[in-house]
């Protein structure tokens, strides 16, 4: 597995596959081939199904306008190539015209980019396999030893993740605090409202449950709506379903006035989490659904959720194991490619969805017959099974509601 930091990514929305990973293919080109007059971008799949909605060609240009370059963008969404549904080929051009460089970038995910070809934009794996190869092995792992999931990461990873893991903590809470203030209609033609500000409101008159339970509710609307609104925020494990954790995260330390040293390492328990299933799986919506991606992030967030409220390792894994289980077969059908509907919604509720994994898993004794490392064999399964209209081309499902 790879260093958190490649999973926990910052940057700006709306969408870690379409908008961050396009972005990090132009910056590597263009550094690359400075020589190029002028530079073309093909688009092909997914990436060119919902790229407009998704700002990949204001993301390209961007990118090229840094280096003093123009970018010629072509769509292509019914072109898919076999590495990965989401693939764009760079030229670059001389004055005439003439490609004289070509390159073809996947975006696999939370803002990664691979090629088949190159191994400096291979995986890194630096947890060893033998330990940390699924979450069997982790457990085995902790258990043998004595240790904390999180304590397994400042082995291999050192100090410094946690202080790679602070910023990434900071940018979570400015997002939360940015999106309870902000208001208006975000960007991209749905003209929908942004919400967190009024729920936000809403919570704090409320007594009882109904008062717990809608804080986390706004928090996750307040991320997400800054990431469809292009803010910044940090890949949790993905763009689109970057408001579940630090939801779940910021609820628990404020009611419990919890140290932030805890919420560091839940981060760290949480991007365990993550990787073991972006290693043996996917958190790509386009190659599995948005079960590979809010599914995920409510595992993430049920997880170290639990540790926070000082569950095992086990009941972690438990609480992790049905934020996969009770999401597999979401389908990844935004409403005209936008990370909004129903993104945002699914944002909001998997955070609540999160809090309940967590109590649930603290009941028991953490024994239960679905093991994690199976949930993310069946959410590929089911993912590879769901027709690929459903899985973020903007051809099938809600993205052809008017």
């Amino acid at each position: 597995m790879e260093s958190l930091k490649e999973l926990f990514r910052i940057g700006y929305g709306p969408s870690s596959s379409h908008t961050m990973g396009p972005r990090a293919a132009m910056d590597r080109f263009c550094s690359r081939h400075p020589e190029c007059v002028s530079y073309r971008a093909k688009l092909y799949g997914s990436l060119a199904a919902t790229g407009k909605g998704h700002l990949t060609d204001k993301a390209l240009r961007e990118a090229a306008h840094k280096a003093s370059k123009s970018v010629e963008i072509l769509w292509f969404p019914d072109e898919f190539k076999s590495f990965h549904p989401n693939a764009l080929t760079i030229s670059g051009l001389d004055s005439q015209g003439n490609e004289t460089a070509e390159k073809t970038y996947y975006s696999i995910g939370g803002g990664k980019i691979v090629t088949e070809d190159e191994s400096d934009l291979s995986p890194v794996d630096i947890y060893p396999s033998d330990i940390c190869g699924n979450f069997a092995k982790l457990l085995s792992y902790c258990n043998s030893e004595g240790l904390q999931i999180w304590e397994v990461v400042l082995q291999v990873e050192g100090d410094e993740i946690m202080e790679y893991i602070k910023e990434v903590w900071h940018t979570m809470v400015v997002a939360i605090q940015r999106g309870l203030n902000n208001e208006g209609v975000l960007p991209g033609g749905l003209k929908l409202q942004r919400k967190a500000a009024q729920y936000y409101a809403k919570a704090r008159d409320f007594n009882g449950t109904f008062g717990g339970n809608a804080l986390p509710l706004a928090y996750a609307l307040a991320v997400s709506e800054e990431n469809a609104g292009g803010g910044q925020i940090v890949t949790a494990p993905t763009c689109g379903s970057c408001g579940v954790l630090p939801s779940v995260l910021y609820y628990l330390m404020t009611q419990n006035d919890l140290a932030e040293v805890r919420v560091y390492r839940a981060l760290l328990t949480a991007g365990m989490i993550g990787n073991i299933v972006k290693t043996n799986g996917s958190i790509s919506g386009a190659e599995v659904g948005c079960q590979g991606e809010v599914g995920v992030a409510c595992a993430m967030a049920g997880g170290a959720a639990t540790q926070l409220l000082g569950g095992s390792v086990n009941q972690i894994e438990y609480a992790a194991e049905m934020g996969l289980e009770h999401h597999l077969g979401l389908t990844c059908d935004p409403m005209r490619g936008l990370v909004q509907i129903p993104c945002i919604e699914r944002n909001a509720l998997a955070s609540m969805r999160a809090l309940d994994h967590a109590l649930y898993a603290l009941m028991s004794d953490g024994r239960h017959k679905v093991s994690f490392d199976a949930a993310v064999e069946v959410m590929m399964e089911t993912g590879q099974a769901l027709p690929y209209l459903y899985r973020e081309t903007s051809m099938g499902g809600l993205a052809l509601i008017k």
